[in-house]
């Protein structure tokens, strides 16, 4: 079992959920619909604290939550199986690049033991921040390219203009 506690849900989870729906919109150049942002935020960080309760190994989680992602992006934003596929991995591989690089920074630069840091709550949300704000960064960023370059489409009624 994976289990967090709710200091690690609140400080970590649901600002990662956030992010995570905020990328979906970033990576499929979709306008951001405040209504089904919070929505989707919120059912995905209900179903990443309740999939941390199953007794799985490490790493089923996060194909969990790419499942889950990728059903969200298909059902709430109408965006094609596909689209919402090559979506999903690519949040996934984009966080764990800055968890790689935060990672690295704690360890090499820090020299910091990840034991030491994984073995108090306190400590991984702290030291896990960096790394959700390069992914935030990196996400804002391309978000706000795309929008001044008017490259963005909006869902309504489940087409997409």
């Amino acid at each position: 079992m994976l289990k967090i506690s709710m200091f690690e849900f609140l400080l970590r989870g649901l600002p990662e959920a956030f992010l995570f729906v905020f990328a979906a919109f970033a990576l499929t150049r979709t306008k951001l619909d405040v209504k089904k942002y919070f929505l989707a935020s919120l059912i995905l960080a209900s179903v990443a604290y309740l999939v941390r309760f199953l007794p799985i190994q490490y790493g089923v989680n996060s194909i969990l939550i790419i499942f889950v992602i990728i059903v969200m992006m298909n059902i709430i934003f109408k965006i094609d199986m596909i689209a919402a596929i090559r979506t999903g991995i690519t949040i996934i591989i984009i966080e764990y690049i800055c968890e790689g690089i935060n990672v690295f920074l704690i360890q090499v630069v820090m020299k910091i033991d990840m034991n030491y840091v994984f073995s108090n709550a306190d400590l991984k949300v702290l030291y896990g921040l960096p790394s959700l704000a390069i992914f935030g960064l990196i996400m804002v960023l391309y978000y706000t390219k795309i929008a001044s370059r008017k490259g963005l489409r909006v869902i309504t009624d489940g087409e997409i203009q």
